[in-house]
């Protein structure tokens, strides 16, 4: 399932959460700063508080005004780092990177390990939402670096917090998840304990956990940290591990738990003012609507998955929960045999995604990547289905000319293949002669080659190559060279330049030659099913032979089994 991909997006909102509550007691800490009056008498931290609360066609103007107070101290980074926090939370990221680099600069100039620590955790949580994990790892590995040496625990458990976020993003899950543990270990020693900051490792953990499918550890870590969030009646979280409690039920098929759940989180989004609301929406709409379609009640998925595009705006379009929820409603219609609705949203759909994998970063989200590929393989099939219902309601004039055109490509289809096979044919007749004459020429035939070493390899390949040791699954380029006592550089060497070819296209050619040989002329080998026939000839799955057959003949190999039968 892909679904939250690019973004930071709402699966990570109690990581969000936690750096909010940080931006806050940074705010609390410069409250007292004694900054003179300026322009209009108003001081940096008043213009700060302007820039919060204006709208943002005036902030700009306020920015201006602020660059007029520029110093290079502690106290203006410290004004920049709410901003930069400020500006993160609004998602005008090119803004929080702008002030996270003035607060860098500071501290490089004085050697602040405090504001180079926040100035790289800021950059982190902001690329991260960008979508460029690998910035985003790099910064708070360079945060977690400055809490090591400073030995400052709680700082330590913030910059590993980034990064389980971008190692899950990166799909390393086993090394989130060995973070993850230890923050839980060591968290009893600071003063995050049964808090806030508690709760959005809690649900780090969970992210890990859900991804490697262990649901009864998501239901350990969701129940702990909801009791935590209800004693600090913290809504931001309940919101977020119910739905991650109810994203669970609905991989277990209890679908009334997962209902149950995903309601209760709504409810709360519908209390309670919650920053950045619209995700935990989406989300919750689009596995309720995921619910009842599994229960095949397709107008009550449709009725939630449009609550979700009444609300969302422009800017969402380029977001996975918003992508994925388009897909989804696609496929209610088709279930519906509603096919102009069906096909309206999946061309948005179709339109959508591919904006956004030509936009992504090169990560993965195992858990919505499974998701989407169930959707699409469904929308593909009922699409085949569309196709007979369609037919059988439309003209008999125009039946015919479909089927006449249907049966022209088919035709055209099975003489392209046809054509093929018997090159093929032509093909392994040559190799079954190549090869006669191989066995029966004399040893006073063989090429004479002047360097004695090549010679050897030569010939070291030659005695492989009729012993049949490229069927082998082991035969690889460093086995070959073993075999035929050299190193695998200078294997590769000998072969590019001797056969013209790299090692593994040498060794692809080797099998699917044997292959085609021994399925025309072996009767109960065609008799193999494809799998069996690819451990035969050396390959662990029949996807990887079948993959190789189709790209060194232009056939499926059922197809060429099919077409030697008929010819014996």
């Amino acid at each position: 399932m892909i679904f939250f991909k690019k973004q930071l997006l709402l699966y990570h909102i109690l990581f969000f959460v936690f750096l909010s509550s940080i931006a806050s007691n940074i705010d609390a800490q410069e409250s007292n700063f004694n900054i003179p009056d300026s322009l209009i008498h108003k001081t940096p931290e008043e213009l700060v508080d302007l820039i919060k609360s204006s709208d943002a066609s005036d902030r700009e103007f306020y920015e201006k005004m602020l660059e007029g107070f520029h110093k290079n101290d502690s106290v203006s980074a410290k004004l920049y780092l709410r901003l930069g926090f400020f500006f993160y939370r609004k998602e005008d990221f090119k803004r929080s990177i702008k002030y996270s680099n003035k607060v860098h600069e500071i501290g490089e100039e004085q050697d602040n390990k405090y504001l180079l620590f926040w100035s790289y955790i800021l950059n982190g949580a902001t690329f991260l939402r960008e979508g460029k994990h690998q910035n985003s790892f790099d910064n708070y590995h360079k945060a977690e670096r400055i809490a090591q040496k400073e030995e400052n625990l709680e700082n330590l458990i913030i910059a590993n917090s980034g990064l389980v976020l971008v190692l899950h993003k990166m799909n390393r899950l086993d090394k989130a998840l060995e973070i993850s543990k230890e923050m839980l270990q060591s968290i009893d020693k600071t003063s995050f304990k049964n808090g806030i900051d508690h709760v959005a490792i809690l649900t780090n953990v969970n992210e890990v956990y859900l991804d490697k499918k262990q649901y009864d550890s998501v239901l350990y870590y969701a129940n702990k940290g909801i009791n935590m969030s209800k004693s600090l009646d913290y809504k931001e979280g309940l919101v977020d591990l119910y739905i991650k409690k109810g994203i669970v039920y609905y991989y277990k098929k209890d679908f009334n738990l997962a209902f149950d759940n995903l309601e209760r989180a709504k409810d709360l989004l519908e209390g309670y003012e919650i920053d950045n609301e619209l995700f935990p929406k989406v989300k919750a709409n689009y596995y309720k609507a995921a619910c009842y379609y599994e229960q095949e009640q397709y107008d009550r998925a449709i009725f939630y998955l449009c609550q979700t595009m009444g609300f969302i705006k422009v800017n969402d379009l380029s977001k996975l929960p918003v992508i994925q929820s388009h897909l989804l409603l696609a496929n209610c219609y088709f279930k519906k045999k509603d096919y102009e609705e069906a096909h309206y949203w999946e061309s948005i759909y179709v339109k959508l995604n591919s904006k956004y994998q030509e936009d992504k970063d090169k990560t993965v989200d195992t858990i919505y990547e499974r998701e989407t590929e169930k959707f699409e393989e469904e929308i593909t099939q009922l699409k085949s289905k569309e196709s007979v219902v369609s037919y059988l309601l439309i003209t008999s004039v125009t039946i015919s000319l479909g089927l006449l055109l249907i049966g022209y490509r088919y035709y055209k289809k099975q003489q392209s293949n046809k054509i093929v096979f018997l090159e093929l044919l032509e093909k392994v007749k040559l190799l079954e002669l190549e090869k006669y004459k191989k066995e029966t020429k004399k040893s006073s035939t063989a090429i004479v080659i002047d360097d004695d070493k090549i010679n050897e390899v030569l010939k070291g390949l030659d005695k492989l190559e009729r012993q049949e040791y490229f069927l082998k699954s082991e035969c690889n380029l460093r086995t070959t060279a073993k075999k035929v006592k050299t190193n695998s550089t200078y294997l590769t060497k000998i072969i590019h330049i001797h056969k013209g070819k790299n090692f593994n296209d040498y060794l692809t050619d080797l099998r699917i030659e044997y292959a085609l040989q021994r399925l025309k002329n072996d009767k109960k080998f065609r008799a193999f099913s494809v799998k069996s026939i690819a451990a035969e000839v050396g390959y662990k799955s029949d996807d990887a032979f079948a993959k190789r057959f189709k790209a060194k003949t232009g056939l499926n190999p059922s197809y060429y089994i099919k077409n030697i039968e008929k010819l014996q």
